[in-house]
């Protein structure tokens, strides 16, 4: 596929990843981001990949401050941060452009929608592995997947995804994507930020393995009592196989906490603990979590 091109909003890990891969398959990247140090790291040495042999290459990619018009974005900021690219979708997406939010929490898309009207908004999720080691440098985590729902106008998305090596699927509900992901960073997310591990390492302790299942479990109750179907049949063992994929990967959350940035508590145990409130779901370990996360935070 020539001459195809895709605006990515944000410059961090996992936005640095899509970038490199992107780019590698000979398609024209854009990155849309606010820290110089990114931009003017990507636009130097380009995107760089460090893979699990320690070898590293370079993918050419223009990173940017203001918004450029584009046909297909793709938002891979923090959750914090999806009113600002949103106002800034607003002035450069095409009026036929379509916006994928890939990003963690739930929220994103309304976000999007209510600024670029839900017709020109997509929703899917990833499991993929990246971990920042230096501005537009990323250490590759573990291959992963992005699930995507099922939307006529992802055709080129998807064909661009097959050409840059990435894994893909598509389900029928974007609220069994949310939530099947939810289960996923309530557990591994919070457990790594807070006792400083990487992704495998919650398999490894006992005590931490039977904390993550029953975090697990306790997020998937939520999902049910709203009658939403999750991705995977067994959510203790499907959160236990992606950690097992990602095992050198550091979480995002993980690195947020590292680097005394604001995390996406809010937005994903924040979140559990809200509709567990409407729906009358009792959510102990994601109000302690969420207390505990923000608690390393302003330490």
């Amino acid at each position: 596929m020539k001459n195809k091109k895709i605006l990515i909003l944000g410059t961090g890990a996992l936005a640095t990843l899509f970038a490199a891969r992107f780019s590698n398959a000979d398609i024209d990247v854009t990155m849309l981001g606010t820290w110089q140090a990114a931009l003017d790291a990507l636009n130097r040495d380009g995107a760089r990949l460090i893979d699990a042999n320690g070898h590293e290459t370079s993918h050419s990619v223009r990173a940017v401050s203001k918004c450029e018009s584009a046909d297909l974005a793709v938002v891979l900021v923090k959750s914090w941060q999806t009113e600002r690219v949103a106002r800034q979708l607003e002035v450069c997406l095409a009026p036929d452009g379509v916006v994928v939010t890939l990003q963690n929490g739930l929220g994103n898309g309304e976000i999007l929608a209510s600024h670029l009207g839900a017709e020109r908004v997509a929703q899917g999720v990833i499991t993929v592995g990246a971990t920042l080691v230096a501005p537009g440098v990323v250490r590759v985590g573990g291959q992963g997947l992005v699930s995507l729902e099922a939307d006529s106008r992802l055709g080129t998305f998807m064909a661009l995804l097959t050409e840059a090596g990435f894994q893909s699927e598509v389900v029928a509900s974007a609220a069994s994507l949310m939530w099947s992901k939810l289960v996923i960073n309530t557990s591994i997310n919070t457990l790594t930020a807070l006792l400083d591990i990487p992704n495998g390492d919650v398999l490894k302790r006992p005590s931490v393995r039977k904390l993550l299942g029953l975090i697990v479990q306790e997020t998937a109750a939520v999902a049910a009592a709203q009658k939403i179907p999750l991705s995977f049949a067994d959510p203790v063992q499907a959160v236990g196989r992606i950690a097992e994929r990602t095992a050198s990967n550091s979480s995002s959350m993980r690195q947020d906490v590292l680097r005394g940035a604001p995390t996406e508590i809010d937005a994903i145990c924040g979140a559990v603990v809200r509709a567990g409130n409407a729906y009358g779901v009792p959510t102990p370990l994601n109000e302690i979590l969420t207390a505990l996360i923000r608690a390393r935070v302003e330490a």
